[in-house]
This record gives C-alpha cells, structure tokens and sequence, in this order.
C-alpha cells in the first residue's frame, strides 16, 4: 500500500469525524439517532473502493471503539457499540467494502442511476441488515417493532444516497481514484 493510500484512507476516516460534529436527531420512538455519518460511509466506499473505503471506515471504528468522541454527539466508546446503535457503526464498514466492490464492477459504466442504486444498497440496506437485529437485541424489542422505528429513516438515507452518488460520479470524473475491475 503506498503512502497516497493511507493518506486517502486517514482522509476519509476524518471525513467520517467531521460528519459526526453535524448535530444529531432523535427521532420521537427511535432508538437510533440520525446522523450524516452514513454519507461518510458512502463516500469512502464510492470514492476509494472497497479496500481503502473499508479500510478508512475501519479506522473510524477503532477511533469509536477506543472511546474517543467521534460519532455523532460525541459519543464513542464500548457502551455505544454495545448499545442499540451499536450495529450500524459495526456495519460501516461492511456497507463501504459492498459499496467499493460493487461501484468497482460497475466503474466502466458507472454514472448517477448505478451510484443511486449501488450507494443505497450499500448506504442503507446493508446497515439495516446489520442494524436493525443488532438494535432488537441490544433494545430488548421485537425485530418488528427494530423495523418499523426505523422506517422512519429511509427519507434520510435517500438524501444522503442521492448527495453521495452526485459526489461519487462528480469525483469520477474529475479525478478518478478506482481501478475498474472486470
């Protein structure tokens, strides 16, 4: 890995920090807050591919797990990761690694309706998959009522989906930083 690498990772691991100082909202009934932090998540994935993008967010999560105040609200530590938002900033990650490989695939022909679906998939569904059981769990709720407190996030997520997929294409563009694979 070069050292334009890991600058671009750190980069993007700062980037995720500073989405974190937009303030939070707590949903009335919500376990989880809404934050911009999942837009990170997209960015990485969709701007570096997967083994930088993953990688920044890896790095974010360590910051998070080593108990510095990095998430939105100043939250970091064990106690938020063992909490009910615990499995989204565990599925970070993994939502920027299915965002890299699949824009990677893509990147021939990558434009604004591939990065929409890719980045939501990625950026939504993916940190549901994760999330949501983690949060019934954590919360001591049933998995259906995890899922319906969370609907109310999906308008959320298409904006950042859509912010994101206009950043990612524009980057593309300008400065392409993925190698298309297949």
């Amino acid at each position: 890995m070069r050292s334009r690498d890991l600058a671009q990772i750190a980069l993007f691991a700062a980037i995720m920090v500073v989405l974190g100082f937009f303030p939070l909202i707590q949903l009335p009934g919500a376990f989880a807050p809404f934050t911009s932090q999942t837009l990170g998540v997209i960015l990485a994935g969709s701007i570096l591919g997967a083994k930088r993008g993953a990688l920044a967010i890896v790095l974010f999560d360590v910051l998070v797990f080593a108990g510095l105040p990095v998430l939105a609200g100043g939250r970091g530590g064990m106690g938020v990761i063992m909490g009910p938002t615990g499995g989204f900033v565990i599925a970070y990650p993994i939502g920027a690694l299915v965002i890299g490989l699949l824009t990677e695939r893509a990147w021939k022909h990558y434009n604004l309706p591939i990065a929409l679906l890719i980045n939501f998939l990625g950026g939504a569904i993916v940190l549901y998959a994760i999330g949501i059981p983690w949060m019934a769990a954590a919360a001591h709720i049933s998995l259906g009522k995890a899922i319906t407190t969370s609907v109310a996030f999906l308008p959320g997520d298409v904006v950042k989906t859509v912010i994101g997929s206009l950043a990612a294409v524009a980057v593309r563009r300008a400065y392409p930083m993925i190698p298309a694979r297949a």
